[in-house]
């Protein structure tokens, strides 16, 4: 081996140590045993371009074991990425550049946040799939501007979890080809050897998913790794993992191949020992050779000519193709065309009643044409969610070209999934499933909204309403869940008009991801709701007189507070009735606007809703009331399940009666 090469992958081992010694935190053991393989990758196979980390082509690289966050920083630290020695040194520290573990859109190079295991593999699978879409719409002969592969680095602990399982189960359905995973395969994780709990051959378990496997029996040798990423290269037909048999905290002797190694610093005097045992010249912290700089600068020159050559093949094909390159460039800044906010204004597209689950199918069939990167499907539930794109055809090994995406039973891995897609770039991506098994997809909606991705959740059959499939089916504490994530916006619209003000939200939104919450049973249109909605609350009934009631509710609920607020004023009681499909979107508008649709001095107020009360009381305060559901739900048809649960006009209006009395 050369030695300069040999010297680059010994600095990413001490750099990682020192940082972590500094901050008495972090997780040596990965970014020790693994730095052969990430150098190799780095140096000999990764297309990127250190000064444009948002180059489009450029390969992705997801450190998906995103405890091990010294290795991706010590990498773009020799790569060029900025991340100064100052920022190593600030490892795990408050705003620095080096959190604890990797954060999309905090550090330059870092393509997605990581930690919870198996997260960052399905990003992987997201990421690989745009990049086959995308080629297949974009590239024409001699002209291949979408070329890139993604390398993911999991560990065992990311083959334990049970998204990867289901991401891996897709992948290979789908026949991604250029995704490759390099597995650090260690055998030890936080309790000990995986042996105690983790015995299954993991290769042969990837063969059976339609992986091709390849197994590096010594992690430690930077040829046996390149020969094994250069066979994975050679077969697009399927997706590869690359097993490499590493030795966890390679390089502390004292520790190394133990699970202590996993999350704790190594300790001065076996740093020391370290830097011996590794023939580590000096003994100054934080010291990077010159030259280990001066061959770093070969690479990154390199790397900065590939973006170089990229562009100008770009420029060439913009001459030969300057619709496909204009359609790139507004796929690539999420330009949507003004014209699809016209079927907002058309009132024959308004039935008088159906479910919300139907009319955002219809709107999804609408927006096709505007909104052509849209991407999406469902967990197997696409005829029961309504999100199949009539006018599009399947996404496949055989049709990369399509957009209706099949997950399968894959909750938790769809959610990722459409992560990794939004983070590619180039994609509008929705998933949709039916509202109570958001439970499976907590894990990533979470980071949905931690990244503050643009990705569109789908969930129908919310509430009692799902009927006779009952409690397991009903979701009831679900729509408080969701709400609590900070940066998730939730929209729980009532009919068709604030369906399609949902769907508009969504599609502009791009400071997070939307959540649209859907019926399965028909709802009227009613005559006052508008695309108001979209900002959360707005009024829809109010009597000529000042009120001395609010009465409040979303979504299948509202059509019941509206009957009831106009039997109320016909019967004398002042009202006002308040639509409020979205508590994020009202709760962005300017204080004066709050102050129009529920003003403080109005304190009796009841609010609606066919789930828990949960968090209601942020709007109806310490005098107001709640029609809600705070235990889980029966099985039975839903008319009988709304009435015995108390979920109509005239419990509304008795409950309102009572208020105004005892106040």
């Amino acid at each position: 081996m050369n030695p300069i090469y040999q010297k680059c992958i010994n600095s990413i081992r001490i750099l990682s140590m020192d940082a972590i010694e500094k901050a008495n935190s972090g997780h040596p053991g990965l970014p020790l045993g693994a730095a052969p393989a990430a150098f190799t990758l780095w140096a000999d196979f990764l297309k990127h371009s250190p000064n444009n980390p948002k180059w489009q082509d450029r390969d992705r690289f997801v450190l998906s074991a995103g405890h091990g966050s010294m290795l991706m920083y010590s990498l773009l630290h020799l790569f060029g990425y900025g991340v100064d020695i100052e920022d190593i040194k600030q490892f795990r520290q408050w705003k620095s550049k080096t959190p604890g573990h990797p954060e999309y859109n905090h550090t330059e190079g870092v393509e997605t946040t990581t930690g919870p295991l198996g997260q960052g593999f399905a990003n992987g699978v997201g990421l690989a799939l745009a990049e086959a879409n995308l080629a297949s719409k974009f590239n024409k002969p001699g002209f291949n501007i979408v070329d890139h592969y993604t390398y993911a680095l999991c560990g065992d602990g990311c083959m334990m979890e049970g998204i990867t399982s289901e991401a891996a189960s897709f992948a290979g359905s789908m026949g991604l080809g250029k995704l490759i995973v390099l597995y650090d395969s260690n055998s030890i994780s936080i309790e000990g050897s995986t042996n105690i709990t983790f015995r299954e051959n993991v290769a042969a378990r990837f063969e059976a998913y339609g992986w091709q496997t390849i197994i590096v029996e010594d992690g430690n040798d930077p040829e046996e790794i390149s020969n094994a990423i250069k066979l994975a290269k050679s077969d697009l037909s399927k997706p590869s993992l690359v097993e490499i048999k590493t030795i966890i905290g390679y390089g502390c002797p004292a520790k190394q191949g133990k699970s202590s190694i996993h999350g704790e610093p190594c300790g001065k005097d076996n740093i020391q020992a370290a830097r011996e045992f590794l023939g580590w010249d000096s003994n100054e912290p934080f010291l990077i050779p010159d030259d280990v700089k001066k061959y770093m600068e070969t690479l990154i020159s390199d790397g900065n000519r590939k973006e170089a050559d990229w562009k100008g093949m770009f420029e060439l094909y913009s001459k030969q193709y300057p619709e496909l390159a204009k359609e790139w460039r507004d796929w690539n800044n999420n330009v949507i065309s003004p014209d699809y906010k016209s079927l907002y204004c058309d009132s024959t597209f308004i039935p008088k009643a159906q479910s919300t689950r139907a009319a955002s199918g219809a709107i999804i069939n609408s927006i096709t044409s505007y909104v052509p990167n849209l991407i999406g499907g469902s967990a197997d539930l696409s005829p029961s969610t309504k999100t199949a794109m009539k006018d599009r055809s399947d996404f496949s090994s055989e049709n990369p070209i399509g957009s209706n995406l099949h997950f399968g039973v894959r909750e938790h891995a769809m959610a990722a999934i459409g992560n990794g897609i939004a983070i590619h770039g180039g994609l509008r991506p929705y998933v949709s499933t039916f509202m109570v098994f958001c439970d499976y997809m907590k894990g990533a909606m979470r980071l949905s909204a931690i990244m503050k991705l643009p990705i569109i959740y789908i969930l129908t059959h919310d509430s009692i309403g799902v009927g006779e499939d009952g409690p397991t089916h009903q979701p009831i504490e679900h729509l408080a869940s969701l709400r609590s994530i900070p940066g998730l916006t939730v929209f729980r619209p009532a009919d068709i008009k604030e369906t399609q003000a949902a769907w508009n939200y969504a599609l502009t939104n791009m400071k997070g991801p939307t959540v649209l919450i859907l019926s399965r049973q028909d709802l009227p249109t009613l005559d006052s709701t508008s695309s108001n909605a979209s900002k959360g609350g707005y009024i829809i009934f109010a009597s000529e007189k000042e009120p001395e009631l609010i009465l409040i509710g979303s979504g299948s609920e509202t059509q019941l507070v509206y009957e009831a607020g106009k039997k109320l004023d016909s019967e004398g009681l002042p009202v006002r009735v308040v639509s409020m499909p979205s508590w994020e979107a009202f709760d962005s508008q300017q204080p004066e606007y709050q102050q129009q649709i529920l003003p403080n001095h109005i304190r009796r107020r009841i609010a609606v809703e066919a789930g828990s009360s949960f968090g209601w009381h942020k709007y109806i305060g310490f005098d107001g009331d709640i029609i809600s559901i705070d235990t889980f739900g029966a099985s039975g048809p839903a008319e009988i399940l709304f009435k015995e649960f108390g979920f109509t006009v005239d419990n509304i209006i008795s409950k309102a009666k009572k208020l105004v009395q005892r106040s």
